[in-house]
């Protein structure tokens, strides 16, 4: 061939190549299922982010760089900032409890709940490799490069020495129902609910709170897809077993608990206030009331 034409032959061969990339990155995705994917999907992926690499750093770090209440705020910052990037497309929930809760009380078509539960599932275990990758050295550093079972709670939850099977599901019961039906009330739009651009901090906070109140029992994990698929990445990247048959499979609990719990908090909240609310239309005027009160007031 000529050597004239076979460059150019490679020059279009290159263009049409970008062309191609150019169109796939800037090309819409109109699909709603395959948007909310997307959000959820990322959204779950930085919560985890923030959440495990917190515990990573406290404990590989042998409590120099920081404890506890870091963890705490590791995990409400990373709730918060998942919701900031997710809420707009998909609502935000990066949690399967929340999305149960949401179908069972007609918030979410349920053809959408396998969807929202593959993506936060995809999310949990891409984080959970990531952290893996950046602290590599580090865990080698702390375990000699072999895997014990006190390392792999990094990635996911165990309850502390002497809290039963039956405890364990009874805390996450309680902390669940508490933060899915805290979030019912946040987004109620006729029961005060928070601006659009504040609820992701809320949120932020209710589980700061949390944290800080349930924590101690099993490491509030309030969140089937933050305690099932990190374990399962512990499973095939080292720690074999250990982590699933901790404590005679007790890992089951927390997560059937959560799933249950949150229903419940869900449920607790529109028995309680939402099914007692006054007509949309009258609620539009109590509400401006109450506004209007609280301008009116001295400073």
């Amino acid at each position: 061939m000529d050597p004239l034409l076979q460059t150019n032959s490679k020059i279009t061969r290159r263009f049409q190549t970008r062309w191609k990339i150019s169109c796939f990155c800037t090309k819409k995705i109109s699909s709603p299922y395959i948007r909310e994917f997307l959000a959820e999907t990322m959204g779950t992926f930085i919560l985890l982010m923030f959440g495990v690499g917190s515990i990573a750093q406290v404990v590989l770090g042998k409590g120099k760089f920081g404890g506890i209440l870091s963890i705490n705020f590791g995990w409400a910052i990373g709730v918060m900032f998942g919701i900031y990037w997710s809420a707009g497309v998909s609502g935000g929930h990066l949690n399967p409890a929340v999305t149960l809760a949401m179908a069972v009380t007609k918030r979410l078509p349920w053809k959408k709940l396998p969807v929202y539960w593959i993506a936060q599932s995809l999310g949990a275990f891409i984080a959970s490799a990531v952290i893996y990758g950046v602290y590599y050295d580090m865990l080698n550093e702390y375990d000699g490069g072999v895997r014990k079972v006190d390392t792999a709670w990094i990635w996911t939850t165990r309850p502390s020495s002497g809290v039963s099977t039956v405890t364990t599901f009874v805390d996450q019961f309680v902390s669940s129902g508490l933060l899915v039906g805290i979030i019912f009330a946040l987004t109620d739009k006729r029961n005060n609910a928070p601006s659009p651009r504040v609820l992701p901090l809320c949120v932020g906070i209710v589980v700061l709170g949390i944290g800080i109140s349930f924590g101690l029992n099993c490491g509030y994990g309030i969140n089937p897809a933050r305690n099932l698929i990190p374990r399962l990445f512990t499973s095939i990247a080292g720690w074999k077993s250990a982590p699933l048959s901790y404590q005679n499979y007790y890992f089951w609990a927390p997560i059937l608990a959560q799933l249950v719990g949150g229903v419940s908090g869900a449920l607790l909240y529109i028995v309680t206030i939402e099914m007692h609310h006054n007509s949309k239309k009258e609620g539009q005027v109590i509400l401006k009331e109450q506004k209007n009160r609280l301008t009116e007031q001295p400073v």
